[in-house]
């Protein structure tokens, strides 16, 4: 017998991660941007073990199941709805129809923010989440600035409904309704608002992906010719909630870099507006400071 490492016969090559080979390529060829990953993950999912314990399900344990989801996958089903689940930053979410999956890219968003929380001088910082979507936002503020007061508003009520299921049991207050006249009774309170808003502009519908066109909900996509609609009407959500020198934290496109932060003008009573970029280097979210009296 052939030997291997230390005298120990070679492990055979699981039947499963032959099949995630070939599901891989599938992908590949359907046009799917991270295929090796999705495939792998769809193989955990199906098999109910964790990405990083393929290697562990027996041959005889294969489940035939695995090319049904890899066949939904390359219809361009997001790969979070047919698991029913989504990553972001430590938070494990449920997530589905009806509401927007969370991107890894509005993580280094919720990083800004939970740095500029940690900075301020407040022992129970109030924080507003405009536009939560699945909660994913609200949730990891809350997880990783301890003693915040988290609130967060979702005019969706599809999308409601996944947020609900998220946040239960936790201390975010959650309500339905339009971000724009959200919390009054917070006005002039509040230390740090953040959204990630819709944001693309109407022109653009044809040329996203098909995860983002055909199955994100259009109320979480598009927001007038340039995009910038929602963001001008939260510029004046934000400034009526905030305190003077809170500040504000609101994703865009990385195609509006440089447009955003002219929103939130001195003229309009805003100071150190900026914009930052995500991991990649690509403009991604702008900040503001409401100018002190």
């Amino acid at each position: 017998m052939q030997q291997g490492i230390g005298g120990r016969p070679p492990s055979p090559r699981s039947v499963l991660l032959a099949e995630v080979a070939q599901a891989t390529q599938r992908l590949a060829d359907a046009g799917v941007d991270s295929p090796r990953a999705d495939a792998e993950e769809l193989a955990a999912f199906v098999h109910g073990v964790k990405r990083g314990e393929l290697h562990s399900v027996k041959d005889a344990d294969f489940d035939a199941r695995y090319w049904e989801v890899i066949a939904r996958r390359e219809q361009r089903e997001p790969l979070q709805h047919i698991t029913g689940r989504a990553y972001f930053r430590y938070l494990e979410l449920q997530v589905g129809p009806g509401v927007f999956v969370p991107r890894p890219e509005t993580e280094s968003v919720v990083g800004w923010a939970i740095d500029a929380v940690r900075a301020m001088d407040v022992v129970e910082p109030c924080i507003v989440d405009l536009c939560t979507g699945s909660g994913a936002i609200a949730l990891a503020l809350a997880q990783e600035v301890p003693r915040s007061r988290v609130y967060a508003v979702e005019l969706s009520e599809d999308a409601m409904k996944w947020a609900r299921k998220n946040v239960e049991g936790t201390r975010v207050e959650l309500r339905q309704g339009d971000a724009l006249t959200a919390f009054p009774e917070l006005d002039g309170q509040v230390d740090l608002v953040i959204s990630n808003p819709p944001y693309i502009p109407l022109a653009e519908r044809e040329n996203i992906a098909p995860e983002v066109r055909d199955y994100d909900p259009e109320m979480a996509l598009f927001s007038g010719e340039d995009g910038l609609d929602l963001i001008r009407g939260l510029e004046r959500t934000a400034y009526r909630l905030l305190r003077p020198g809170g500040v504000v934290v609101v994703e865009h496109a990385d195609t509006q870099g440089g447009q955003v932060p002219w929103i939130f003008s001195e003229e309009r009573g805003w100071a150190d507006a900026a914009d930052h970029p995500d991991l990649n280097n690509r403009p991604r979210f702008a900040t503001a400071r409401k100018a002190l009296p």
